[in-house]
């Protein structure tokens, strides 16, 4: 395809400011795109570049409120790319093509050069620039971003799922507390008096919504969209979510199942600083969010709000019926469930969950722990992570374990960091015997396991983050697990495989299912390690169906009389 000359950029009013020499180098350096209608040129965060359109037409799309919305079109001759190159910022707004058209881009490096060297370029693009930024800011305050009022208080059992559900699910949301702020709810909605109370869009009012409800309401995908797949994965945690990224991107038809919202455990990290690529560390929430766009941006199809309740396995196929009474056949199956939080074994502890004792930490209890007195309970990563976090906005924060020391169970930096707080402490040696409170959490009882001292300490919150436990009882019994119930895989599996061929690395002893993540016994628990077995399964998930295609009969068996 011939590459656009400098006679033809300079018809372009905006090149034609350069010189011949400029556009030349324009001419021999840029891409030169033809793009069809509905094409993207790119997406929100990804690298900026400078684009100027030669024939046709684009428009700019921003997710607002979990919608895409247009923005800004740009015909013949519209440029666009300057604002987040100039800031020095990942792109703020999609960019697609309305019609097939003709598109210049430049690299950040080139346009910086031209910047530099051509006072009337860089004059004219920054006049622009400054018109584009005031415009965002008006679209701002015109625009209603909140989709989602949640009514209700604090101490309602369902509020914190409610609230993670839509933190997680990228749902713009406001909270009213019906005790605290009866001035903001409107007296014409006649809501009732007590209770939790949702308002969709301004005119849905859901009371006592459950997750599925909340998602429908929303037009968040709750059922699967067809009646078999070449690969099922249960469970969106970080290993689940890495499956159905590679599984879709390589030509499979691809369903993730998420019994609440996709992210799992490492979803409620406040930081992950470790993990590869992100030098500042960033947030489970934004990680799993940036994950679930990506598998979604290769069509895999990812369902919320529904649980897994059974696997039937027959000579032809893999049958998973899901509460709700929907069946789905797949061709392979990823189990990816993760694993769930051990409950602490304390009097008064079971009573008085979810009214300021709560397993795990999201985000979202930031509101509730302003100025107030947190205790953490456990040792791992995941306990470091929330008393950071929270060490932001309680008062002070107590961090209870019950070893001698923080360093066989913590990342060396999350150790120091905690150190560095005026307002965290770590008690070691020290367990929790109990929990206190009339309607909710008020006070705890402590036990120090070398001098035998206890004491009644006044507490507003406890978060239990202890290890965690594999619930796998309603899987089949032909899945091999160990005495603990994790799914044994590969060379791990003994005497439970029973074909001629050896089992691919993460295969269960049913031919063509695969385990990853937390719940695979012997793994390692990392969101990193994660990431990396949900996307090697892929790979072995397709050697098992190319098998399977031509040797239907040996890879069917999972049963020994067979």
């Amino acid at each position: 395809m011939k590459t656009i000359t400098a006679d033809e950029l300079e018809k372009v009013p905006l090149l034609a400011l350069l010189s011949r020499t400029q556009r030349e180098r324009i001419s021999r350096t840029a891409a030169d795109l033809r793009v069809r209608a509905g094409d993207w040129l790119t997406r929100e965060g990804d690298v900026p570049c400078f684009f100027v359109v030669i024939e046709g037409g684009v428009e700019f799309l921003k997710e607002i409120g979990g919608v895409p919305r247009a923005m800004s079109v740009y015909e013949s001759e519209g440029f666009f790319g300057e604002v987040p190159l100039l800031l020095g910022a990942r792109v703020l707004v999609g960019l697609r093509a309305r019609v097939d058209s003709r598109i210049l881009k430049l690299d950040g490096p080139l346009f910086y050069e031209l910047i530099s060297e051509s006072t009337k370029w860089s004059e004219r693009i920054l006049a622009v620039m400054a018109s584009r930024v005031s415009g965002v800011q008006e679209m701002v305050c015109k625009t209603k971003i909140t989709r989602v009022v949640i009514i209700g208080d604090e101490s309602h059992a369902r509020c914190r799922d409610i609230l993670t559900f839509l933190s997680r699910s990228r749902i713009p949301y406001s909270w009213v507390n019906r005790i605290l702020d009866r001035d903001r709810i409107p007296d014409e909605l006649a809501l009732p008096m007590s209770g939790l109370t949702a308002i969709v869009d301004g005119k849905t009012i859901l009371n006592e919504p459950t997750e599925r409800e909340l998602a429908e309401a929303l037009g968040i995908q709750t059922k699967p969209r067809f009646a078999s797949y070449d690969l099922v994965i249960v469970g969106g945690g970080p290993a689940g979510l890495a499956a159905a990224v590679c599984g879709a991107s390589e030509g499979l038809r691809v369903l993730m199942i998420e019994q609440a919202t996709p992210g799992g455990q490492a979803g409620t990290s406040s930081r992950i600083e470790n993990y590869l690529g992100f030098p500042g560390g960033i947030s489970g929430e934004e990680l799993s969010q940036r994950a679930l766009e990506q598998a979604g941006r290769f069509g895999s199809e990812i369902v919320v709000s529904r649980k897994v309740e059974q696997i039937v396995f027959s000579s032809e196929k893999k049958t998973l019926t899901l509460n709700g009474c929907t069946s789905i056949d797949a061709r392979s199956i990823v189990l990816a469930m993760g694993v769930e939080w051990r409950l602490l074994k304390a009097e008064g502890i079971d009573r008085l969950r979810g009214r300021g004792i709560l397993y795990g930490a999201s985000r979202t209890e930031a509101m509730a722990v302003v100025g107030k007195q947190v205790f953490i309970v456990g040792g791992g990563n995941s306990a470091g992570q929330a008393a950071l976090f929270f060490s932001g906005y309680a008062a002070h924060v107590t961090v209870l374990v019950r070893g001698a020391s923080l360093l066989l169970s913590m990342s060396q930096y999350l150790i120091v960091e905690i150190g560095n707080k005026v307002n965290i402490s770590v008690e070691v040696n020290t367990q929790v015997i109990s929990a206190d409170g009339i309607n909710n959490l008020e006070t705890i009882e402590t036990r120090h396991s070398q001098t035998g001292t206890s004491s009644i300490r006044a507490a507003d919150a406890l978060f239990i983050m202890i290890g965690a436990t594999a619930n796998t009882s309603w899987l089949p019994v032909e899945i091999h697990r160990d005495e603990h119930g994790y799914l044994c895989t590969g060379r791990d599996i003994d005497d439970a495989w029973h074909l001629s061929r050896l089992a691919y690395p993460l295969e269960t002893s049913v031919p063509g299912v695969f385990c990853v993540g937390d719940i695979r016994h012997g793994s390692i628990k990392r969101v990193a390690s994660g990431v990396g077995e949900g996307s090697m399964a892929v790979s072995f998930v397709h050697q098992y169906l190319a098998l399977s295609s031509h040797t239907p009969d040996l890879e069917s068996s999972c049963n020994p009389q067979k």
